[in-house]
């Protein structure tokens, strides 16, 4: 009996340590297998924390596919210009890239919604949810189809409220305006050209350049950190803060939809989330870094001033008018703003009740105490 099970056992031990050496070999097959390389291209120059936003998003990537993605991004220009991203993508010159959705709107007037204007009160925050929950993805993955381009968009990234711009001299009403050869990209072109300026979409390393030679006299670019490095301060000694040309935009991640499809589920669902999380690190990076070179530039001895109440209610004159016109022009540009319109009429009410005025609690602990 005994001598009948040994044979048997032995086949057992070898099979078992078969089995165990296939399992431990099936890592060093995947270790081997080469990553997925992707270039990108960002709209921004290499020195501007945008750039740096659009590699925290490829790092977070990067990290997370454990050597099976990798994504590396170019700084603006280094294959295509800034405004000839989307094409680039589309035709896979680029497998991707990072940008704004207003630089777009030359293909179709509607896709400077997601950015210009003040989106009926929505912060970018609640730009980004209506977009998330409230129709706006659809909406644009339908105009990207009405004009040809086979792109994926992830939006994320909810910017702070952008200044009105740098100007040689402050704007104390809407006459201030009147003549200035201004800088701005999107729907609010049309906005500063109803306001009597005369427009210059340049891209943004173009702009300070612009500026000290004296072809435009005044610009707008996003947040303090960028309009730092850029160097507005260098050349002008006045920004003015608050406006409702682009008072609710966000960031655009692009892929070539061939590309992004032909990826394993895994990685795509890698992508997903590290928009998600590259949303919120980007929104709590901003608050840290914006408020440290506000601060620097207030030392360097630039002047800030509140855009006057006039200036702000002539914004949302002229975009009234702008929406009606092209509206009536542009079938899409009508969806987008209907459903804009429906969410905002619906989640604005919630936020304006429930949310505090945290200027009162900043007051109590900084403002001046009565004696």
């Amino acid at each position: 009996m005994t001598e009948s099970k040994t044979p048997r056992r032995r086949s057992l031990l070898k099979g078992a340590a078969a089995a165990a050496g296939a399992m431990t070999a099936a890592p060093l097959v995947m270790a081997q297998t080469p990553a997925t390389a992707l270039r990108f291209q960002s709209t921004w120059p290499a020195k501007d924390i945008f750039h740096e936003y659009a590699n925290d998003f490829a790092k977070k990537v990067n990290d997370m596919a454990g050597g099976k993605l990798k994504i590396e991004v170019l700084p603006s220009g280094a294959v295509v210009p800034a405004f000839q991203l989307l094409e680039a993508v589309n035709k896979g010159t680029l497998d991707g890239g990072h940008g704004v959705v207003a630089y777009h709107y030359g293909k179709n007037n509607a896709l400077a919604l997601w950015g210009s204007g003040p989106a009926f009160g929505m912060d970018p925050n609640m730009v980004l949810s209506w977009h998330n929950y409230g129709g706006g993805k659809a909406l644009l993955e339908e105009i990207y189809k009405s004009i040809g381009m086979d792109v994926v968009s992830y939006l994320y990234g909810p910017m702070p409220t952008q200044p009105l711009g740098w100007f040689k001299k402050p704007v104390g009403k809407v006459a201030d305006m009147k003549g200035l050869k201004f800088r701005t990209v999107g729907l609010s072109v049309d906005i500063f050209t109803a306001m009597g300026t005369s427009v210059n979409p340049l891209p943004g390393g173009e702009i300070v350049p612009a500026l000290d030679r004296g072809l435009i006299d005044a610009a707008e670019f996003n947040n303090a950190s960028s309009d730092r490095v850029l160097g507005f301060p260098d050349v002008v000694k006045n920004c003015m803060l608050q406006s409702f040309h682009q008072s609710g935009e966000q960031f655009e991640i692009l892929f070539n939809k061939a590309k992004l499809n032909a990826l394993p589920t895994e990685l795509k669902a890698i992508i997903d989330y590290a928009v998600q999380a590259a949303s919120a690190d980007m929104s709590w990076k901003a608050i840290d870094r914006n408020s440290n070179d506000y601060a620097e530039m207030k030392k360097q001895g630039i002047k800030f001033y509140k855009t006057p109440d006039a200036v702000l209610k002539a914004q949302l004159e002229a975009w009234d008018k702008i929406v009606d016109d092209k509206s009536k022009a542009n079938p899409l540009f009508k969806k987008v703003i209907d459903s804009q319109k429906a969410y905002a009429q619906r989640t604005i009410p919630w936020q304006n009740d429930y949310m505090v005025d945290f200027k009162m609690a900043y007051n109590h602990s900084f403002g001046k105490k009565k004696a």
